[in-house]
């Protein structure tokens, strides 16, 4: 009975989360929130799968430094923006 409610719950997971992942990769060359729907289905996913929690550590990443640079650039422009 314990490994039937594990199976279930995997393919509930991989049931929401694939297709979250699958339209956030989809959205990448459409404006709109992609990075948003994708690591929404990667955290939906990392759940029950370690290949999809290494993904989101790496996408999470990978934003994080994206944001960092962003904001360093921004400081440039406006020194307002530094805290």
């Amino acid at each position: 009975m314990r490994s039937l409610m594990f199976l279930i719950r995997k393919i509930v997971v991989g049931i929401i989360g694939f297709p979250l992942l699958l339209v956030g990769l989809i959205l990448v060359p459409l404006p709109g929130p992609r990075v948003l729907v994708s690591l929404v289905g990667f955290f939906i996913l990392s759940f029950e799968f370690d290949w999809a929690s290494k993904g989101l550590r790496k996408a999470t990443g990978i934003v994080s430094s994206i944001y960092k640079s962003a904001k360093e650039s921004a400081a440039r422009i406006d020194p307002s923006l530094r805290e």
